[in-house]
């Protein structure tokens, strides 16, 4: 009985902070998408663009997975194929222009060198995501390793 007192007091009290909170509203949620109420069926915001042009974007950190700078939409990717194999293999991508995976994906979870590509990065869209011409959902304060020990160097803050 005690417990359930307690209970329906936190429910109470939750309601209520919630209720005079400013700027909340139950009825108006703010996040990534427009505000509305819960039942208001919204538009979702439309798809970004494919890529602006085909060119190696630079890598902001080392180890970062290179973004995809072409279309793969209805590409097959599941475990009886990887239509992005047919350019990137160790085989195809001499004749395709394309870069060949990375020895990294040759690797087992022990470290071994293996003839094909490991079961653990066969999914490529695990990791690399299609380069577009999205403008950012939220603002970042992101800087590059680069930036960051330069203006370490120069006894800046980043």
């Amino acid at each position: 009985m005690k417990y359930r007192l307690v209970l329906i007091l936190g429910l109470v009290l939750a309601a209520w902070t919630w209720a005079e909170a400013p700027g909340l509203s139950p009825s108006s949620p703010e996040g990534l998408r427009p505000a509305g109420t819960l039942g208001e069926t919204t538009p979702a915001t439309p798809i970004p663009g494919d890529p602006r042009e085909v060119e190696r974007e630079v890598r902001n950190y080392p180890e970062q997975p290179p973004v995809i700078p072409h279309i793969i939409r209805g590409y097959q990717v599941d475990k009886r194929f990887n239509r992005c194999l047919d350019c990137h293999s160790r085989e195809s991508a001499p004749s395709a222009g394309a870069p060949m995976v990375s020895v990294t994906h040759f690797m087992d979870r022990d470290g071994q060198v293996r003839a094909a590509v490991s079961a653990r990065r066969y999914f490529c869209t695990q990791c690399h995501v299609p380069q577009t011409d999205a403008e950012p959902m939220v603002d970042s304060d992101f800087h590059s390793i680069d930036r960051v020990l330069q203006e370490a160097a120069e006894g800046g803050q980043p």
